[in-house]
């Protein structure tokens, strides 16, 4: 391992860099880690250069960026991991979302008999049992080869030494400068005693954070779920109206559960199963595409976009119907990704007009009960054996709860909005849902995350996913599409733009550079069109004939490093 001394003058070096303006893609001979921060994909390069594996990059970028984005994610929050090993060509998924305490119940989000969304969002009431440090901790314990306190080094020093408040860090202050000012612990961070919010190039420390978490780099992840960690995060949420216990915390685990695998053009596209929506409306979408020329029809052309549009609103239809925790719910997968269904979606996709509401998704009998996303940001990492991990973690809207539990420095997230709080209320994203993701004790709520792993026969050669709330799912599915579809190099597939449609609203988003011609076209055939600045944010790292390409999305200033 490098000094301290070397460590901390190549992080100075890198960090005048990343002020000067840093890029967004670069290309490496033995390994590649994408991230939502510049200084959290340094860290995960480094750590493979000192011999780690791609699991050990990756918990080591996932702590760090947790820091320095910790309006996105942080080790109050959760997540999923997708992990190839080359080895043995073997995949994994890891789910370590957060659950809903066990004495949650529905009705305890109505005031006068209606959803009070600010119970769901920015109360006690909305933190779920974080998941994250058990996860992380788990993955490594299996898959890597450091140990969890050398991984958690670089973490440890953002939090303690500080780094400079990166560009989405700054807009996120800047737009909820309101909510954290009446928030004494939040203010303390983000704010000037005079009320200004901090900006872009600041230098913010969190010295509680980091002493957090060097309690778990000497102690382990049991120190998060019991003790003083733990009680200080019950007191924070039950002050704040929740019903969160110790007991809770205690008995939270990850657990493993089986890839999805579809084909496309050839290649296998291995992503995460439910509790993520993401993963299957990934796979239903590429087998809705599948037999479509896209090259034919032209990148962005109103013909394409149209196609993309539809397809996006068969996907959330059945979203919004049929997903939720597969513990408590029978999820149709089979039916819902045979190509037989998909092919039937695509044929009721006309050219010339789009369909009423009520007439998109498979239309399948409801699924049975069985017994008793902006935040979120995504890392990808490849390595010289072979081995891929694409890992999403998120502490849901931008700052979770808004609670900070105690003395610990950990931001709590506001997860449980993510739950059908009740059957066709939207959530903080707009998204709907019925029965299958209603809210239940010990349930784990629908995500829209979708960490997706792209292997060409047994060679891993893409790990890619995304934050944004459901724009993951329409991100990644354009990423991909610009890639292997279109051929797009890395850089180019995460920047192109993008267009997002959920089914409900019915409102088709575009970004900027989406060509007016195309938008009047789009505007003909039926659809509501409506600008918005950028969507979502997506990471990804590519395997070369030659070494490793990678590409973070400058919509969130994110970072790729290669060694």
């Amino acid at each position: 391992m490098h000094s301290v001394v070397s460590r901390t003058i190549a992080l100075a070096v890198f960090v005048a860099t990343l002020l000067a303006g840093g890029v967004a893609a670069e290309v490496g001979p033995r390994g590649m880690v994408a991230a939502e921060h510049p200084l959290a994909a340094r860290a995960g390069a480094t750590i493979l250069e000192e011999g780690g594996n791609a699991i050990d990059a990756a918990v080591a970028t996932a702590f760090a960026v947790c820091v320095l984005n910790p309006s996105s994610c942080g080790i109050g929050g959760g997540g999923f991991l997708l992990y190839y090993r080359a080895r043995d060509r073997q995949a994994f998924a890891l789910d370590f979302r957060e659950t809903a305490p066990a004495a949650l119940r529905p009705e305890l989000f109505l005031a006068g008999g209606r959803v009070d969304p600010q119970r769901s969002q920015r109360s006690g009431l909305a933190v779920g049992v974080p998941g994250e440090v058990a996860g992380l901790a788990l993955a490594l314990e299996r898959f890597g080869t450091l140990p969890l306190r050398v991984v958690l080094e670089p973490a440890i020093r953002f939090a303690r030494d500080g780094f400079p408040i990166g560009s989405h860090l700054a807009q996120e202050i800047a737009k909820n400068q309101k909510d954290i000012a009446r928030r004494p612990l939040l203010a303390r961070w983000f704010l000037h005693e005079d009320g200004r919010p901090r900006g872009e190039g600041e230098v913010i420390q969190f010295p509680e954070l980091a002493r957090t978490l060097s309690t778990l780099a000497q102690q382990g992840p049991s120190a998060f779920y019991r003790g003083a960690i733990a009680q200080e995060i019950v007191r924070t949420v039950r002050d704040a109206g929740g019903v969160m216990t110790e007991d809770d915390l205690a008995t939270y685990s990850p657990k493993w559960r089986k890839p999805l695998e579809a084909s496309y053009r050839g290649y296998r596209i291995l992503t995460m199963p439910p509790p993520s929506s993401g993963g299957g409306a990934l796979l239903a979408a590429f087998g809705i595409v599948r037999g479509d020329d896209l090259v034919r029809l032209g990148h962005n052309s109103p013909t394409y976009l149209h196609l993309l549009a539809e397809t996006l609103k068969h996907v959330f239809a059945d979203r919004a119907r049929y997903y939720g925790d597969p513990d408590f719910v029978r999820v149709p997968l089979a039916e819902l990704l045979d190509p037989n269904l998909t092919a039937s979606l695509r044929r009721r996709i006309l050219s010339t007009r789009t369909l009423p509401i009520e007439e998109y998704g498979s239309h399948l009998a409801p699924p049975a009960q069985m017994g008793s996303d902006a935040g979120t940001a995504h890392l990808s990492v490849m390595d010289s054996e072979g081995n891929a991990v694409a890992c999403t973690t998120t502490i849901n809207t931008s700052f979770g709860a808004m609670l900070v539990a105690g003395s610990t420095g950990i931001l709590l997230n506001n997860q449980i909005d993510d739950f059908a709080i009740a059957p066709n209320v939207p959530n903080a994203y707009g998204l709907v849902g019925n029965a299958a993701n209603a809210v239940a004790p010990g349930k784990r709520p629908l995500s829209s995350m979708a960490p997706t792993v792209v292997l060409e026969g047994d060679r891993a050669v893409a790990a890619v996913g995304g934050s944004g709330g459901p724009m993951i799912i329409s991100g990644t599915l354009q990423v991909l599409l610009n890639v292997l579809a279109f051929g797009f190099g890395a850089e180019h597939a995460v920047a192109a733009p993008r267009i997002h449609h959920q089914w409900q609203p019915p409102v088709l988003l575009v970004e900027p550079q989406i060509d007016p011609k195309a938008r009047n076209v789009l505007e003909r055939v039926g659809h509501t069109v409506r600008e918005v600045p950028e969507m979502g944010a997506i990471q990804l790292v590519r395997r070369m004939s030659s070494g490793f390409e990678g590409a973070a999305d400058p919509r969130k200033g994110g970072g790729a490093k290669g060694w």
